[in-house]
């Protein structure tokens, strides 16, 4: 180690997600003037931000097209052929609404020049109170954990496919192709502790823009080896009403939880403003995140159409949980090989998008609660050979380290790929993308009860609850089954 340097207070340089100068106080009005007419902050006195609609699609696209396409293909074959499309693009829909609802949250009380929430909690707290407010942040930060949870497990199971695909073209299919994913998550992990480095979202941009390449790549891969497939067999596989069960009861679970696993692959409500906060204006933030949740809705849907309509004209029945890894495909290995590289790639970034909010949240109520704490509020300067110059904080160090470790042992606990997307859907999406936003719209245009919005609104909310509640049950009644099995 070359130099190592202690630097009190550097976090107000490095970190505006912690450090709010906004400058009212002890007569110190003109130099917020000054600063905010040179161009460098914004009119909350951050630094200027510099999102964009492109920037924007990026971080949604990281954000949505995930894990659960994978899943996609084996949801459609459980609801059938006119059932899956419908739930896919009803999905599309109810996440383009809610979407809408929540970009006008982003300022209060007027959704173009009043003041800024940062977060969704901010939103909540703002509009609903502060008791609404801690049942948000428990809901969200569930989510988020879960979700980040959900990456360590695909990451496994996509390492350990490049291996099964690799012995399979050497030895053959009939081989007993076998690995354990407990090293490949640890690995994840100890990834994920050295990309914790980065300090928030809004040094995140590069990361979003590999990951959602990344998405395209893999979604791709999968798309075209459907086609494929479904070429070469030269009939659409699968039925009207999905695979068939020998009990109408399993068919109902199976229905419950392919309607969790669609739920979980779309909304994105958590991150939302989060994103928005990123963004430059004029033109107006709200404006420019309705374009791009259009942009990227549209395009995921259209991805998430392809790649589950073609997986099951492909495989039908047998159509696997997860499409790349349940091996419905096994040459050309190569192929096979790249796009689970891909998911490992956008999920190493996916994974950090997830874990940021929490990140952020930890860092802001420790700051203001220890403010005089040099383990909490020092930065220090660490200068490794070959290495730009690290400002590490041990606060963050320990913290981020600590969830990476735990989101990791979860993982290795309940490896469940599908049961566990499905039930991070139902969580996720009627009470945080439709509930708490209808809530906040409410209150931010002054909606009152039993007009005409009000009651559509309702009724929205509710068909969306019953779609949640089923997706829950019927996915944890699958996470039951197979810990017990």
């Amino acid at each position: 180690m070359d130099e190592f340097e202690s630097v009190r207070g550097w976090g107000h340089h490095l970190d505006d997600d912690i450090w709010h100068p906004q400058i009212k106080m002890d007569g110190k009005n003109s130099l917020q003037i000054t600063r905010t007419a040179s161009g460098a902050y914004d009119d909350d006195g951050r630094a200027k931000r510099t999102g964009n609609l492109k920037t924007a699609v990026a971080h949604i696209i990281t954000a949505v097209i995930g894990s659960g396409v994978l899943s996609l293909a084996w949801s459609i074959s459980q609801l059938g052929w006119i059932g899956g499309p419908i739930a896919l693009v009803s999905c599309a829909i109810v996440t383009c609404i809610s979407s809408f609802l929540l970009s006008d949250c982003y300022r209060h009380p007027d959704s173009v020049t009043g003041k800024r929430n940062y977060s969704y909690m901010d939103a909540v707290r703002v509009n609903l109170g502060q008791k609404r407010t801690f049942m948000a942040g428990c809901l969200q930060f569930l989510t988020l954990y879960g979700t980040s949870t959900a990456y360590v497990i695909t990451t496994a199971t996509s390492l350990r496919a490049i291996l099964r695909s690799n012995c399979y073209h050497k030895e053959g299919h009939g081989a007993p192709c076998t690995y354990g994913g407990n090293t490949y998550m640890m690995l994840f992990g100890l990834v994920q502790i050295v990309m914790s480095f980065i300090p928030d979202l809004h040094n995140m941009t590069w990361v979003s823009v590999v990951a959602a390449v990344m998405s395209f790549t893999y979604s791709f891969i999968g798309l075209g080896l459907g086609m494929a497939t479904f070429i070469k067999n030269g009939a659409i596989m699968g039925s009207v009403t999905g695979v068939p069960t020998a009990k109408i009861t399993d068919k109902i679970w199976l229905i419950f939880q392919a309607l969790g696993d669609i739920a979980y692959s779309y909304p994105y409500s958590m991150l939302f403003l989060e994103i928005q906060d990123t963004l430059e204006s004029p033109p107006a933030e709200n404006q420019t995140m309705k374009k791009a949740s259009m942009t990227a809705i549209f395009i995921t849907t259209f991805f998430y159409l392809c790649c589950g309509c073609f997986g099951y004209a492909a495989f039908g029945n047998a159509t696997p949980g997860n499409l790349l890894t349940g091996f419905g495909f096994y040459e050309p290995f190569w192929l096979i090989d790249i796009a689970n590289v891909c998911i490992v790639i956008h999920l190493v970034g996916g994974y950090q998008l997830y874990s940021q909010p929490i990140y952020t949240t930890a860092d802001r109520w420790f700051t203001k609660n220890f403010p005089d704490s040099g383990f909490v509020n020092d930065f220090h300067k660490v200068k490794l050979p070959l290495l730009p110059t690290l400002h590490i904080n041990l606060f963050r160090f320990c913290f981020r380290t600590t969830y990476v470790i735990s989101t990791t042992g979860v993982a290795i606990l309940f490896p469940y790929f599908n049961q566990v997307l499905g039930v991070l859907g139902a969580v996720n999406f009627w009470p945080l993308a439709i509930y708490f936003p209808v809530e906040m719209y409410f209150v931010q245009k002054k909606i009152g009860a039993w007009t005409r919005q009000w009651i559509v609104l309702r009724i929205f909310s509710f068909a969306c609850f019953l779609v949640t509640l089923v997706g829950f049950v019927g996915s944890l009644e699958g996470i039951i089954r197979e810990k017990l099995g």
